[in-house]
């Protein structure tokens, strides 16, 4: 049984439920879609009898987040955990080295490039109803983004590194392209010309990369640092583990 947690990183697709606290069955990829994930989703998922899991989307804010004790859980009773884009990614990139198979660039990034802002994965989206549309830009796009203007000539290094700080500089909840712009537009000239024809939505397309690994459409490509460090290790039930199932 395949189960995936995913929001804004897939809007706009059918792998993203409809209804808030429904499940979205698709019986022809044998897949059962859930919203972002919150604590406790995960380990329920397992207690329910799934056994490959790919977290993409989670909750942070107004709940707590996944924790990294349920992913341990879930391995140690034997299912596969793939993450990716954005809660996921981040998860990965925390306990890849115990078995969870971390999937794309924003894994890539946290796990060995330097990455460690949680919040560059942030982004403010509408529920369900409204196919989770995400009304903010996350870093990971903007640093992405930059990085294929720089490398196509369409900005200098300078001019890279001054667009970065001023955006990283927005509180997210308010970081949009067009934000972006305005704030960087009295220094830098046709900003907004420059960079619309290299905008990447990497969230969505390191979650497109998991969905294909989930329904085995493409093999997972693991880099060779990410290999487990800690084959024999055992879950250990502590005090605040057990509070979890209570």
């Amino acid at each position: 049984m395949k189960i995936l947690f995913a929001g804004p990183s897939l809007s706009g697709t059918e792998f993203v439920p409809v209804r808030a606290g429904e499940d979205r069955v698709l019986p022809e990829y044998a897949l059962t879609c859930r919203g972002p994930a919150k604590c406790g989703d995960i380990t329920h998922a397992v207690d329910q009898g799934f056994r490959v899991i790919g977290l993409v989307d989670g909750r942070f804010e107004d709940v707590a987040a996944v924790w990294h004790k349920e992913i341990l859980h879930a391995l140690s009773a034997g299912a596969t955990v793939y993450g990716a884009a954005s809660m996921g990614a981040l998860r990965a990139a925390e306990c890849h080295p115990f078995g969870m198979i971390g999937i794309g660039e924003v894994f890539e990034r946290y796990a060995f490039g330097g990455l460690e802002d949680d919040a560059a994965v942030a982004q403010v989206h509408a529920p369900a109803e409204f196919g989770y549309v995400a009304f903010s830009e996350a870093m990971v796009t903007i640093d992405t983004t930059l990085d294929a203007a720089l490398a196509a000539g369409a900005i200098t290094a300078e001019e890279h590194g001054f667009i970065r700080t001023k955006a990283d500089a927005v509180f997210f909840k308010e970081r949009t392209w067009r934000r972006i712009f305005d704030v960087v537009s009295p220094d830098i000239d046709q900003a907004a010309e420059r960079l619309k024809p290299h905008i990447r939505n990497i969230k969505h397309e390191d979650a497109e990369a998991l969905l294909d690994v989930l329904l085995e459409r493409k093999k997972p490509v693991s880099p060779k640092e990410s290999t487990s460090d800690f084959a024999d290790w055992q879950f250990n039930e502590t005090t605040q583990w057990r509070k979890l199932r209570v």
